[in-house]
């Protein structure tokens, strides 16, 4: 090209042919704000060239304008893509026929002339013979909540104008790679919505590149930024073909190092492509980086960082060739945010901090909507930090005294040994939560069972059951006040009178006869286990001893359940037509048939009673039974199904009777042994402790869900003001405000509209993460570990939680109205809540992925007499539906059979 001719092309870089439209762009006109035009990782180079001392190799993005236009009003491509709209990820046969027609529709596309010409434009600032990277950049790629990463193709070292183009159209196609649609359908993206532009990029020619993390990738910690470097280019670490060095570093200092042996590399041809090379046995174990190298690259990471203001995920380039002055030069290639890592709770402070997740104890650790979250702190006796759609509450007080650190760890192992494990690492951490000199702290009335003597235990409540009695009708007489109350409050005094409750709620938990029917409850166990072991070498007893104790309000809804199965088994007509139903409504027609309106009315006086209820109960915007009856059928059908007629009684009956027998077994052989007849009449004493207290147990919450499902009816009722006056959409959108927000709204009618849409996408988002059971603020996942010893080869350790040992079919359910369980399953899932007792009378025995001693399913698991292992990490994922499997609730482990 002459040197004319050369000018005016330069002059034309950026002007398309129409001139509304651009199908070329420049990195140093790109931002963040271009991510429509220019893709995720178009938009993300576009704002690393901005960055000072940061270097990005030159280019340009040919836009989503030039793929739209390509690909746009080609009706057998529109056709094909119809197709792939009704598959499911599933479908992995189908998406690969169709995905493969796609990309050759698309990469047999003739190249626009005028898109052609722009991006001669551009090439024409660079020599002929200089190689490029051709990548794919997606709109829905490199962003904070997805990443995509390596859905699309990339090519590199591509030489020549017509190399570059067809490497473009392939880009396009790469677009519907079987991963890439896949992953789309996996993440809820619209095949259709998602379009592509191809970063077109000057090679480096590097020595070494790799991977650099700004927050540590296995656990989070965002202070330690990790490194992943190999020889040549980053392409054989990416693709898995080399093993790479792994350095980490923290505010300046190597903290780690991981030498691989790295016996191949990835290098560029002169001719153009790439190819695999053997690397000298002398250099595979060779360190990639000086140490020089790897903290002058950790401070490029924190600038990087800095500027997008969230951890990213980098690749970089070390140059290590010709010009001298480009030696040791680091070239940065991408940058993306990290979207893998848990959210860090708010502080106000720059202090440690340790968290706990407030889910893991309630047996939920499902996300929340706004709303719930703050109607749940209402009745919190501590504050509740939010990360990610959940609560923790932070124990770093506690830790940081001699006192309160064997309180909360000797708490936590009789709770969920794998939190306590995850505290005793963070104390052992140098530093991070010091001890306080000269504490003296109070610890109230909190502490831990272990070690209690008998006398201490009755010395806190009266052994009466009558207790018991006077607690829950104190409680109900206040939930029918409030029910009564609160029908004449609308408007700001509502919002008054549930904070008032919520206050009051606090109160009654709290108050000494009720905090020492739970801690009984608690205690009473713990003494027969720890004294019946070394006495006895009795194992758990008071997993037998605790069955069917009466006012258990979870356990007896699950019996109740089995009552109404009772009424509508004499009525065929009745039950065929729960077999088809389908509609919430179905209790209106019920009445039509022979037996249906004892059948509707049986149903109704369940729901009366238990009806607040629902999967995931703490969040108050989760849809309650009376809400949607029609969960319920199938698990009323399921006992019609599984079980005889007057199987709650017996049931109940069963395991008064196996309780009964311990007990007399016991104490016949503790009078066997010298001072007997103590041990005997202290160890009865415990066993009346135990009856009498804890049922009681389930109580609290029961009330507290009760009062909550009154404020929901409530505030609906409220919101429906709202959607009359046009200030919301829908009623059900106040769930996205938290209680406060709701408040001011109702006081001023007014609401930014765009808040309600970004919390529906945050919670999109935050239902996808894995809460921990511990994180520090740092942002440090800290998993503990189970102590197991001789365990069976291939067994899976957990807690456990129910003693006996039971052989069955595995049933993985993961939403409780998806249950069709036959007599003799194991049930398992990830947690169980109350509303999940209902199927605890069809199951012989239990698996789940959450837990500890004292909550929910442990409790209800003993009062039924079923095998349970909980806290067993990723059971679901482990153990197969219809798989065989042995459950041992006595030692802790589920073996594959």
């Amino acid at each position: 090209m002459t040197p004319e001719n050369k000018v005016k092309a330069v002059k034309n870089v950026g002007k398309s042919s129409q001139n509304s439209v651009r199908y070329v762009i420049g990195f140093h006109e790109i931002d963040r704000l271009k991510l429509m035009l220019t893709g995720g990782k178009g938009a993300n180079l576009g704002e690393l060239s901005r960055i000072e001392g940061i270097l990005v190799p030159d280019g340009f993005c040919v836009t989503t304008e030039a793929y739209k236009k390509a690909t746009g009003n080609n009706r057998g491509l529109n056709s094909l893509l119809d197709e792939l709209v009704h598959l499911k990820a599933e479908d992995r046969p189908a998406i690969s026929k169709i995905s493969a027609k796609i990309r050759t529709a698309i990469e047999s596309i003739p190249f626009d002339e005028n898109i052609a010409e722009e991006i001669s434009s551009y090439l024409i600032k660079f020599n002929e013979q200089d190689a490029f990277a051709v990548r794919s950049s997606a709109t829905a790629e490199d962003l904070p909540t997805a990443s995509f990463a390596g859905q699309q193709d990339t090519y590199l070292n591509i030489i020549g104008k017509s190399a570059i183009l067809k490497h473009i159209s392939k880009c396009w196609a790469s677009l519907f790679t079987d991963r890439a649609v896949i992953y789309r359908l996996q993440n809820g993206f619209d095949h259709g919505k998602v379009q592509l532009a191809v970063v077109v990029q000057k090679m480096v020619f590097p020595g070494a590149a790799g991977i650099l993390f700004t927050a540590d990738p296995i656990n989070g910690n965002r202070k330690v930024l990790s490194i992943d470097a190999s020889f040549g280019l980053g392409e054989a670490l990416i693709s898995g073909l080399v093993n790479a060095d792994n350095y980490k570093v923290s505010n300046g200092t190597i903290s780690g190092k991981k030498i691989s042996a790295k016996k191949l590399a990835i290098y560029a041809l002169k001719e153009g492509g790439t190819e695999e090379q053997e690397i000298a046995a002398g250099q595979q174990t060779t360190q990639t980086l000086t140490d020089e190298q790897i903290l002058k690259l950790e401070r490029i990471g924190r600038k990087i960082e800095a500027h997008f203001g969230c951890p990213q995920d980098i690749e970089w380039c070390l140059s290590e060739g010709p010009p001298r002055e480009a030696r040791d030069t680091f070239y940065i290639v991408q940058s993306r945010p990290i979207t893998t890592l848990y959210p860090i709770p708010a502080a106000d402070d720059k202090e440690n901090h340790v968290y706990i997740s407030v889910g893991h104890q309630q047996m939920m650790t499902d996300a929340m909507k706004p709303l719930g979250l703050s109607i749940w702190q209402l009745a919190a006796g501590r504050p509740m930090f939010k990360a990610g759609g959940r609560l923790f509450v932070d124990v770093a007080a506690q830790l940081a005294t001699t006192a309160g650190r064997k309180m909360i760890i000797a708490i936590m192992g009789e709770h969920d040994p794998l939190i306590k494990d995850a505290l005793i690492a963070i104390t052992r951490q140098d530093d991070f939560i010091k001890l306080v000199p000269n504490d003296n702290e109070d610890l109230g009335r909190l502490k831990s069972s272990t070690g209690k003597s008998s006398a201490e235990i009755l010395a806190s409540i009266k052994n009466n059951p009558a207790v018991v009695a006077g607690l829950i009708e104190r409680s109900e007489t206040l939930i029918a006040a409030f029910k009564q109350n609160i029908q004449t409050k609308s408007g700001p005094e509502l919002f008054d009178f549930i904070l008032e409750d919520g206050q009051q709620l606090r109160k009654n938990l709290t108050d000494p006869q009720t905090f020492a029917a739970i801690v009984a409850a608690v205690d009473a166990p713990t003494w027969l286990n720890n004294n019946l072991k070394e006495w006895l070498g009795e194992k758990n007893p008071a997993d037998t001893l605790s069955q069917s104790a009466p006012n258990n309000i979870t356990s007896e809804m699950g019996l109740a359940l089995l009552d109404v199965a009772d009424v509508i088994r004499p009525y065929p007509e009745v039950i065929a037509y729960l077999q088809t139903v389908r509609d919430d409504n179905f209790l209106d027609e019920l009445a039509k048939f022979n037996g249906g309106q004892v059948a509707r009315d049986a149903i109704y006086a369940f729901l009366d009673k238990y009806g607040m209820r629902c999967a995931g109960e703490i969040d108050i915007t989760k849809t309650r039974w009376s809400e949607k009856p029609l969960i319920l059928v199938p698990m009323i059908l399921s006992n019609i199904k599984n079980l005889g007629p007057g199987a709650g009684k017996r049931k109940f009956e069963q395991g008064r009777q196996e309780a009964l027998k311990k007990e007399q077994e016991l104490l016949e052989r503790l009078r066997q042994l010298p001072d007997g007849e103590q041990k005997a009449a202290e160890t009865k004493e415990m066993i009346s402790l135990l009856r009498n207290f804890a049922g009681y147990r389930e109580y609290p919450k029961y009330g507290i869900v009760n009062l909550h499902f009154v404020y929901k009816q409530a505030l609906l009722k409220e919101a429906e003001q709202l959607v009359q006056a046009n200030v919301i959409h829908e009623k059900e959108d106040i769930y996205f405000l938290t209680f406060e927000e709701l408040r001011e709204v109702m006081r001023t009618y007014k609401l930014d509209q765009q808040l309600i849409g970004k919390r529906k996408e945050e919670y999109k988002q935050f239902e996808k993460l894995t809460p921990p059971r511990v994180i520090t603020s740092d942002g440090e996942i800290v998993a503990g570990k189970y102590k197991h010893e001789d365990l069976p080869a291939g067994a899976i350790a957990g807690l456990a939680v129910s003693s006996g040992v039971i052989e069955g079919r595995a049933r993985v359910i993961l939403k409780m109205e998806d249950a069709n369980l036959e007599d003799g399953d194991i049930l398992v899932t990830t947690f169980t809540d109350p509303s999940w007792t209902p199927l605890f009378v069809s199951i012989k025995g239990l698996v789940t992925e959450v837990g500890g001693l004292m909550t929910h399913g442990a409790v209800i698991a003993r009062e039924y007499g079923l095998p349970a292992v909980v806290g067993m990490e990723n059971a679901t994922k482990l153990i197969k539906d219809r798989q065989r499997i042995r459950v041992n609730g006595t030692d802790g482990y589920v073996e594959i059979r």
